[in-house]
């Protein structure tokens, strides 16, 4: 599964956050910057690299620094602890996935960025 996943485009991916947080009438605008806490690109880079055909599994491996307060998420999402992953690009891949679905749910800005 892993593989399937790295392969989808990053565009696939946002497009399926959008829809997700917007289906629970949450803050779509705040999807970018949360990617851009998370992986040190700027939110006109995240822009710039939806418009091209780069992969999710390239986006994030190739992220220019990971947010050091990314080891405080925790938690479960897609039935596994997100802090437990071992392999360190799907943990990124879990991370993400973790901050959406807490935007999803309401959480405050405030808390998603630790």
């Amino acid at each position: 599964m892993s593989e399937r996943l790295y392969k989808y485009e990053l565009r696939e991916i946002y497009e399926a956050y959008v829809n997700k947080v917007a289906r629970k009438e949450q803050d779509v605008s705040l999807i970018t910057p949360i990617m851009a806490w998370l992986t040190g690109y700027s939110e006109d880079e995240i822009i710039k690299a939806l418009e091209t055909d780069i992969t999710l599994g390239v986006f994030l491996d190739e992220c220019p620094e990971l947010n050091p307060n990314a080891s405080l998420i925790k938690g479960v999402i897609c039935g596994i602890r997100v802090e437990n992953i071992e392999d360190p690009l799907m943990q990124k891949v879990r991370y993400l996935d973790k901050l959406i679905d807490e935007l999803a749910k309401g959480k405050a800005i405030e808390k998603i960025l630790r």
